[in-house]
């Protein structure tokens, strides 16, 4: 059985706490809110398929499916006849430029995303895409297109030939969930899974501006987990998010899956367990606990394990589908918060058909850090009414916003140490699938929230793919 930690018992016994506010919070901040100012088609004939659930052009997963930078916005996609786009748009505007960048989506599998990312070293954009544990494809753009989009045409010819490799750094021929960050010294780094669900190991790569070097694996797949049902020796460690802080600091929630289901009470279920913790204060390269003792070396010997004390900051068995890949986000003072969703006790203590039981009971959890360095855990009173992911964000008076399956937005202030979690948005005219794509870079620049949602339909039938924008509080 796995250690836990003093923190992560009192976190347990602390689902609300009004008393405690965020510490950043003043008086005269306003509330969480949103203003809806429109919405853009991206394409009125996007592939359409379901696969795990979820759809190739919406997964919550993908960072970045929609990002902001110097006054443009971007989205990738793939159109009804599965070829890979990156379209562009000056913020605010209605009309969306288009490039295919020459790759045909290879299978029928919501796991094949297109992730972006930039490199404000040299003003590349970045592409990786059509992945779940096989092959990748890597695009990339021409030096400098991010930095003078106005004067530089949206053309084919401004983005490289697709290839296999980061440049001829092959990283793994089992590759899985693409994730680019941008470094505070305008570096890019690229987060990725290396082999299989229930027994991969996450792992890291940089590109300096001029090459790519493949950092090594950060977490390890081995170990013994034990629950009252049973054991398990193999598993991986899935990511709710890996972002840095404005202070340079990276910060990674997480969630463990293990590989053997004996650890469940019951079949139907899912073998997620556990809220983890850790960060890193030297771009990825050693990671710490939440109390700052090393855990794991990327590319060393000594890795981040299901074993290593300290890292459960919410204790949770694998009874309760626990959702994986979920969502995190830091406030303004560098703390670090998170989604988190499962099935809570109150509706017993075994979940039997891990979709049918999160649809039907499943709720939402916010879990912060705050200003006093204690962890807080406060549940969201809505219905996911899904079994699939909501996503996180916090506007400049570091309210929080939750967008929930559908397009569904749910705030909290911080001034009320977001105990007051209430429906802004009730998703009504949106006709969204499921998971939608948020701009996490969007919201710092010019206080609008927003993301990416698939029209539902049936079968393989096209639907159209939107970007509906809301204005938060100023």
């Amino acid at each position: 059985m796995h250690r836990r930690t003093l923190l992560a018992a009192a976190l347990a016994g602390a689902v609300v706490t009004p008393a405690l506010t965020s510490g950043t919070a003043r008086a005269a901040d306003p509330g969480p809110s949103v203003t809806r100012t429109g919405t853009t088609t991206l394409d009125s004939q996007a592939v359409f398929f379901v696969s795990y659930d979820g759809l190739v052009n919406n997964n919550a997963f993908q960072k970045n499916g929609l990002l902001t930078y110097k006054g443009y916005q971007y989205a990738v996609w793939y159109t009804a006849d599965r070829g890979a786009v990156v379209g562009r748009r000056v913020l605010g505007g209605s009309t969306w430029s288009t490039v295919k960048v020459g790759h045909t989506l290879k299978a029928d599998d919501s796991h094949n995303v297109i992730s972006m990312g930039v490199s404000k070293v040299d003003g590349r954009l970045h592409l990786n895409m059509d992945s779940h544990s096989d092959g990748f494809t890597y695009v990339k753009s021409v030096a400098g297109l991010m930095d003078n989009p106005a004067g530089l045409s949206w053309t084919a010819s401004r983005f490289g030939a697709p290839q296999s490799t980061l440049d001829g750094v092959a990283l793994t021929s089992q590759f899985t969930y693409p994730q680019f960050i941008s470094t505070p010294d305008g570096k890019l780094q690229l987060s990725y899974r290396v082999a299989v669900s229930g027994n991969g190991r996450n792992a890291l790569a940089e590109y300096d501006g001029t090459k790519w070097t493949n950092l090594g694996e950060w977490s390890a797949s081995t170990g013994t987990y034990t629950s009252e049902h049973g054991s398990s020796t193999a598993r991986n460690m899935y990511l709710h998010g890996i972002d840095y802080d404005r202070g340079g600091r990276l910060h990674s929630f997480f969630t463990w899956r293990e590989q053997n289901g004996a650890v469940m009470c019951n079949g139907g279920g899912i073998t997620n367990h556990d809220t983890g913790y850790v960060y890193s204060d030297d771009r990825g390269r050693t990671w710490r606990n939440n109390a700052g003792t090393v855990v794991g070396v990327t590319g060393g010997s000594d890795k981040v394990s299901v074993t290593d004390a300290g890292l459960v900051i919410d204790p949770l068995n694998p009874d309760h589908s626990l959702m994986n890949q979920e969502s995190q986000f830091t406030d303004s003072a560098g703390r670090p918060h998170a989604i988190i969703s499962y099935v809570p006790g109150r509706f017993g203590q075994c979940t039997t058909n891990y979709v049918a039981d999160r649809t039907a009971n499943g709720r939402a959890f916010h879990v912060r850090k705050n200003a006093s360095g204690t962890w807080q855990k406060t549940e969201i009173p809505i219905p996911l009414n899904s079994s699939q992911r909501t996503k996180l964000i916090l506007d400049k008076y570091d309210n929080a916003y939750a967008v929930f399956p559908f397009g569904r937005i749910a705030g909290a202030s911080a001034a009320s140490g977001y105990t007051d979690w209430k429906i802004l948005f009730d998703g009504s005219g949106l006709n969204a699938f499921g998971e939608v794509v948020i701009d996490e870079t969007r919201v710092a620049q010019d206080g609008v929230l927003s993301f990416m949602y698939q029209e539902k339909s049936s079968g393989t039938t096209p639907s159209a793919l939107h970007v509906t924008d809301f204005r938060l509080p100023a």
